[in-house]
């Protein structure tokens, strides 16, 4: 049996001071710690500004970071 776990396109994403906020489609927040993700952690807030929403997930190409939206919410700190 097929779960159904809604639209989880990524449609923003925002930075707290400590955490990744990222909005899905359907319209659940995923906030991941900051400090799971060390390239954004240590990023300046323009190279975070500049990203790519991508059908499953989010990247940065000056950064080379790619986040997954079911890593987020799976709880997985990136690798």
């Amino acid at each position: 049996m097929e779960i159904d776990v809604g639209d989880i396109r990524p449609v923003s994403v925002a930075f707290t001071a400590d955490e990744l906020v990222v909005t899905l489609a359907d319209g659940r927040r995923i906030a991941t710690p900051l400090a799971w993700c060390p390239r954004l952690l240590n990023a300046s807030g323009a190279a975070r500004a500049h990203f790519e929403l991508m059908p499953m997930g989010i990247h940065w190409p000056e950064l080379d970071e790619d986040l997954g939206v079911a890593g987020m919410l799976k709880g997985r700190p990136a690798s």
